[in-house]
């Protein structure tokens, strides 16, 4: 097996950086070595991406809580807590009653800080359904990365056209 599968796997695990990074990687593997599957790649990133996704919505919540006052790691624990609710109460106001849509869609529109991870941290702090919940993270990180592919390929395309 190629080892390059495996790095755009675990680079879609990463938060924050997620499908947005593992995708643009996979294409660039694609690029040096037209042997490197896609397809393949794109089921690992969005199986990578999606495997966080029921133990954030588990245990996220308690483990920021617990540790939102510790030294060292309660600022950033406090920032990720502030960023789910910010975000869930966005998501909330903004939705209403199409709140699975707008999670699908917040998570699928490739911005940073709108991912799986993001989603489903707001889904948790909302105590939003789990089945709908990983169904509209999922939706959202299918159309996410099918934008971000687009992109990727449309990127390396130019940057290939411009240095021949």
């Amino acid at each position: 097996m190629n080892p390059n599968y495996l790095i755009v796997f675990f680079i879609s695990m990463v938060p924050l950086i997620e499908l947005r990074g593992a995708v643009p990687f996979a294409v660039g593997f694609h690029n040096a070595d037209p042997s490197f599957n896609m397809v393949t790649a794109y089921i690992l990133i969005i199986v990578g991406n999606m495997l966080p996704v029921p133990f954030i919505y588990l245990f996220a919540r308690k483990v920021l809580e617990w540790g939102k006052d510790k030294p060292v790691i309660g600022g950033f624990f406090s920032f990720c807590l502030q960023k789910g609710e910010k975000g869930g109460k966005k998501l909330e106001e903004k939705a209403k009653n199409g709140l699975y849509a707008a999670l699908a869609l917040f998570v699928g529109i490739p911005l940073p800080g709108t991912g799986a991870w993001t989603g489903m941290l707001a889904a948790s702090i909302l105590d939003m359904d789990f089945n709908k919940s990983t169904v509209a993270v999922l939706s959202g990180v299918l159309l996410a990365g099918i934008i971000v592919g687009i992109v990727s390929f449309g990127a390396f395309g130019a940057v290939n056209a411009i240095t021949g």
